[in-house]
């Protein structure tokens, strides 16, 4: 989970080079990039990797640290969590749901703080069952730890970290007819919880708005070159406007909600074939048992619902994993008919798909393969506001690249397929639980192949050993962010007043850092050594800006490209 691969363009080095910028300037309040104003995001999550640079150093594998210690507090706390509720068996089956889930494999890849959030919500809802449980003998430090990881949340992932385990309580509550009892919110301390929120969670808010001013303003008007200050933004603009989808910049997509639905099955895979076998337990609040199953469907429910009526990735709904691993965990512990055509099911999905990984693997294996794979993959630049839309850039002659992949992958599948084929109960589910571990293998040794094409490293790298010289990127930061984070440089970037920087560019005090083609070429003419990192695609436009012999290619990968306005020839001889 540490490394390799590099990190990736995008968000993934983003958050990296946020967290070493507030480590190097000393500033833990405002987030930049490149010196511009970031304001969009809650703080925890850089604070906790800044710490990791602090202690390891400023690497990609310590970037990553925070989150691989999410994801196994992750696994941890659904397993005490179900363990407590079910008994151990269930537990450990819950625990084992989602720690070998697809769906947390798939998007712990880059660096997002949905785990943290993830992993903070199952504590906040195991500590508000525990608060309000009449057997429990110290409820007071339940409801101080329910309160707590609310605080956390906010710090996480801004409001939405609140309303969710709020929300789920609620509902429990109003189900459950205990929303009016007296002794319920008596054991739930709302005041004294309420300062423990305000405890943590208020200085950061409070430092950040008085650092960016203005500090109040109400207006629904969000278009470009109009700068209300951090509060404005952090909770109007990407709070109330992102959920009516009126947010500007629009630099997000949102999955069409009958997908969105049905995703849930390949995120939670292999344990998804066992949902059905939920709908034959007791979801009746008699019991400990009972009143947990009974949360997490509330828990799952809700956040589901939500995002119905709300924009969307594939990862927003990560934090109802752990109520759907708690539900599966327990049927997979009763057993029945259910679960043991959900073995079935799985044995038929996994067989066909290791067929279908071997003959592609077949159909490839003697197909050249030259250079990276960017060269076979067919680019789909409007997909890529989902965060899975790079899937659709492959290829049949892109799988040449993955022949190692593809083979690890239908070894992992037929094991699983041959594993479930007779076994049932502890046997099958270890089973699918190996194949699981063994693709994501498979999975990883990919994202090796793809790493030219998803990072900028080799031209960072390539430009760390050039001659010194200014450096400008093409188009908007995101699109080479790793350049960023490996060279440890700012840069000027062309034609890149857009997206996520635009909002802060417009802030007091910001750096005059975007330049446009004719500011581009006078540079570019000049006797300065200037360097210049862009896609290939956008070689035929700086031809006509500066013609071709004006273009010098210091390094090219995965389908990108650093120029530079001097031969690098001369440049050594001096």
């Amino acid at each position: 989970m540490i490394s390799p691969p590099s990190l990736m363009d995008d968000v993934d080095a983003v958050q990296a080079q946020i967290s070493r910028n507030m480590l190097t300037k000393g500033d833990w309040v405002t987030a930049r990039l490149d010196g511009i104003p970031y304001l969009e995001k809650a703080p925890l999550i850089y604070w906790l990797i800044a710490i990791s640079f602090r202690i390891f150093g400023p690497y990609d594998w310590a970037a990553r640290i925070p989150v691989v210690l999410s994801a196994l507090a992750l696994a941890w706390l659904t397993t005490a969590f179900g363990s407590w509720a079910f008994g151990k068996r269930a537990g450990l089956y819950a625990g084992l749901s989602i720690a070998t889930c697809f769906g947390l494999f798939l998007f712990t890849r880059i660096l997002i703080p949905d785990v943290m959030v993830t992993a903070d919500m199952t504590l906040s809802m195991w500590a508000f069952l525990r608060a309000i449980d009449e057997r429990e003998r110290r409820p007071r430090l339940w409801a101080w730890l329910f309160a707590a990881s609310l605080g956390t949340s906010l710090l996480l992932k801004s409001l939405i970290g609140v309303v969710f385990p709020l929300a789920a309580a609620v509902v429990y509550l109003a189900v459950t007819r205990q929303l009016f009892e007296a002794k319920v919110w008596k054991r739930l301390r709302p005041f004294s919880g309420a300062l423990i929120v305000i405890a943590i969670a208020a200085p950061w808010h409070v430092l950040a708005t008085l650092r960016n001013p203005p500090y109040f303003d109400l207006s629904f008007r969000s278009v470009p070159g109009e700068y209300h200050g951090f509060l404005w933004f952090f909770f109007m603009n990407e709070q109330v406007l992102r959920f009516l989808n009126l947010r500007y910049p629009r630099d997000y997509n949102t999955v069409p909600r009958v997908y969105f639905w049905l995703f849930h099955l390949i995120w939670l895979f292999p344990w998804s074939v066992y949902f059905p076998a939920i709908a034959k337990l007791s979801f009746r609040p008699r019991d400990r048992a009972g009143c947990a199953r009974l949360l997490a469907l509330c828990w799952a429910g809700f956040i589901l619902v939500f995002f119905t009526f709300s924009t969307t990735q594939e990862y927003y709904s990560m934090p109802c994993y752990p109520a759907l691993a708690l539900l599966t965990g327990s049927a997979m512990a009763a057993g029945g008919d259910w679960i043991r055509r959900g073995t079935r099911v799985l044995c038929g999905i996994l067989l066909a798909a290791a067929v279908a990984a071997g003959t592609l693997w077949f159909m490839v294996r003697n197909l050249p393969a030259p250079g990276d794979i960017s060269a076979a993959l067919r680019l789909h630049p409007g997909a890529y506001t989902l965060s899975l839309g790079h899937i659709e850039d492959l290829t049949l002659q892109s799988f040449a690249y993955l022949r190692t992949p593809l083979l690890v992958a239908a070894v992992a599948l037929l094991i699983g397929a041959i594993g479930t084929m007779r076994a049932t109960g502890d046997k099958a589910f270890l089973a699918a639980a190996a194949m699981a571990v063994l693709f994501f293998q498979a999975a990883r040794l990919a994202l090796v192949v793809f790493d030219p094409y998803m990072s900028s490293r080799p031209l960072a790298e390539a430009l760390r050993q050039a001659p010194p010289g200014k450096l400008i990127v093409d188009h908007h930061y995101y699109t080479f962010s790793s350049i960023f984070f490996y060279t440890n440089r700012d840069a000027l970037l062309l034609n890149g007043r857009i997206n996520n920087l635009v909002y802060g560019s417009y802030a007091p005090g910001a750096p005059d850092i975007f330049i446009d083609d004719q500011q581009w070429k006078k540079l570019w003419d000049s006797d300065e050594r200037c360097y210049l990192v862009a896609s290939n695609s956008a070689a035929p436009r700086l031809e006509r800006l500066v013609g071709r012999d004006g273009l010098n290619v210091v390094a090219e990968s995965g389908g990108k490209l650093v120029l530079t306005n001097q031969p690098m020839a001369l440049s050594r001889r001096q």
